[in-house]
């Protein structure tokens, strides 16, 4: 008989996660130390006689598959859920609140982007990505007490405007006051 799989623990993987990571070389672009143009991101080398792609002793490791992270952890996100891409609300479903976390599609747009995260909070699920919807879905008129305060605030603002415009008119002109430079010529020899 095949005994079943021991229960998933989260934060043991994120401890051999990040205790294999340790022992992991910092990858960086060859040659970005010798020239400061060059981002420290990894990219592949591939020159012919390149160095690192050859594998010589004395320089950088290159990314190789064996320095994988373990799997137990892959994908996992450091809250120590796995995530768990959504496209619309009926996906939220599917999503185990204990284990997953939501993360909702780039390309979803803002009226149901709206929708999944009221869902997803009635639900109790954990959302990675949330960004608040700016405008609400549907637009009230402003009572007339915020009329009242939107007209002061305008007409301070006018105030402000006229302000800022008689200062400018009564100092007088930097410019005018100054001499032209006058830039000296240089002699050639010959």
């Amino acid at each position: 008989m095949t005994e079943p799989p021991p229960p998933f623990d989260a934060e043991k993987a994120l401890k051999l996660r990040a205790r294999v990571k340790k022992k992991k070389p910092n990858f960086v672009r060859p040659e970005s130390w010798r020239y400061f143009r060059l981002k420290k991101s990894w990219r592949r080398p591939q020159g012919l006689d390149h160095k690192m792609r050859l594998k010589i002793k004395g320089w950088p490791r290159t990314v190789e598959a064996g320095f994988r992270g373990p799997a137990v952890a892959r994908g996992l996100h450091p809250s120590g859920r796995r995530e768990v891409l959504v496209y619309n609300p009926d996906q939220l479903a599917e999503v185990d609140p204990e284990t997953q976390a939501v993360r909702i599609a780039h390309t979803v747009g803002m009226r149901k982007r709206a929708r999944i995260i009221s869902d997803a909070r009635r639900r109790r699920l954990r959302i990675l990505n949330i960004r608040e919807v700016r405008k609400p879905m549907q637009e009230e008129k402003p009572s007339k007490k915020g009329e009242e305060e939107g007209e002061q605030l305008e007409r301070q603002g006018e105030a402000k405007i006229e302000e800022t415009k008689q200062t400018e008119e009564e100092k007088p002109s930097a410019k005018a006051e100054t001499k032209p430079r006058r830039r000296k010529r240089r002699m050639e020899t010959k």
